[in-house]
């Protein structure tokens, strides 16, 4: 019988996954390719969503992965979490009427960064206005989630939320396996011998492990001193939180990661409370586009979860993470 011969489009396929990968482990070297990409360029207006009393609460949603980075799409790209939070912050803190933020959280958290930058503006915001702040996470307020709720004067959980996640990872993908099937090879030409730790397309050394494992324990610190700074744990309940476990909210109450467990309305009740305004006053929200029957669970009009994107097409079901150190739950990412 005649052999049978591998087809073109077979023989190719290896070829195509190695560029494939390529592109996704390298966004740093690879251009940036945007199909008919356009910025959100209206500006942010205010929609009252519940009360109808003197004065104003600002909520603000915070949702999915945290990064300075827009999220792109086949059509427009919309601001990044960083971006969005700061421009309804700036809202608030001009706004006489408004007397406190309640930050709506839903996040598994995100970059080490970005995780900072949102708790930092949100101290900051604090220390410029005196205007209190309240945090109501929903289904997932983990890692850097988490990290951003922290500078909150008070944190209320949804029964069914998940939290906690308290650490660092560092994802890192690997092309070295599959390049050794495909016949493919890298060479580099570097002026320090860890000049390339990290590489995607070799083995992780010894000694890059133990240089990593520093980076990632510093990091790690930072967040247990920021946690130790406003929620004063035991120092048994902190070495629990030191695990970066994930916790229901009756765990996370026990614990002292969070004041109260209820639900949105509970915390626009502390909100009041807090900032001494009117039982019935308005709960505002900044949105680009007005929708009717509006409600404090509307999140259409804040800043979309970051997604990976290939050709300016969401592509979060194909590509693997990003390298970089993050503070969030793995288990949390949805693509």
């Amino acid at each position: 019988m005649p052999t049978r011969l591998s087809s073109p489009t077979t023989r190719r396929l290896p070829l195509a996954a190695l560029f494939l990968a390529l592109l996704l482990v390298l966004p740093g070297c690879a251009p940036k390719i945007k199909i008919f990409a356009s910025q959100a360029t209206e500006p942010l207006k205010e929609y009252v969503v519940d009360g109808e009393g003197p004065g104003k609460i600002a909520l603000i949603h915070l949702r999915g992965f945290l990064s300075t980075e827009p999220a792109q799409g086949m059509l427009r790209s919309q601001p990044s979490a960083v971006q969005e939070l700061v421009n309804n912050l700036k809202l608030a803190e001009a706004d006489d009427q408004v007397g406190a933020v309640v930050v709506a959280i839903d996040s598994p958290g995100g970059t080490t960064t970005a995780s900072d930058v949102l708790y930092h503006e949100l101290t900051a915001f604090k220390q410029r206005t005196g205007k209190p702040v309240v945090a109501a996470m929903f289904d997932v307020a983990a890692s850097g989630g988490y990290y951003a709720a922290l500078p909150a004067d008070w944190i209320v959980a949804h029964p069914t939320t998940i939290t906690g996640s308290v650490g660092v990872v560092f994802m890192r993908p690997k092309l070295n396996g599959l390049m050794d099937k495909v016949g493919v090879d890298v060479e580099v030409s570097k002026s320090g011998r860890d000049k390339d730790m990290g590489s995607p397309f070799r083995p992780t050394t010894p000694e890059e492990e133990a240089l990593f494992q520093g980076i990632i324990d510093d990091m790690a610190a930072r967040f247990y001193a920021l946690v130790q700074e406003h929620r004063h744990l035991t120092p048994a309940h902190l070495e629990t939180v030191k695990t970066a476990r994930v916790f229901t909210a009756s765990q996370a109450l026990s614990i002292g990661l969070i004041d109260q467990i209820g639900y949105v309305q509970d915390a626009f009740a502390k909100a009041r409370d807090l900032a001494g305004l009117d039982p019935e006053c308005k709960v505002v929200t900044y949105r680009r586009d007005m929708y009717p029957d509006d409600n404090p669970y509307n999140t259409l009009d804040s800043a979309e979860p970051y997604k990976p994107s290939l050709l300016g097409v969401d592509a979060g079901f194909v590509l693997p993470p990003r390298a970089g150190f993050c503070y969030v739950w793995e288990g949390g990412v949805t693509r």
